[in-house]
């Protein structure tokens, strides 16, 4: 009995039946990254940490831009 799976396994699975669901979660995050990083940096002059919040929407991917929109818009100065 075989209580793990190693790296041959990976050769016996179909990635193109696979491809339906994965291709749309990579593209929706894309597109996210994409709309957070354009308004951060169209709004960079009232918003703070510009860099930390690049990095954080970058780097997390799904959950970055998400956390931008939620939390980093509201960290605005009106002037």
């Amino acid at each position: 009995m075989q209580m793990h799976y190693g790296w041959n396994e990976l050769k016996d699975i179909d990635f193109m039946s696979v491809l339906p669901v994965i291709l749309p979660v990579f593209a929706v995050g894309m597109i996210l990254i994409l709309i957070a990083l354009m308004d951060l940096f169209k709004h960079r002059k009232t918003r703070k940490n510009v860099l930390l919040w690049s990095l954080i929407i970058i780097f997390l991917n799904t959950f970055g831009p998400i956390l931008y929109f939620v939390i980093g818009r509201k960290d605005n100065e009106r002037i």
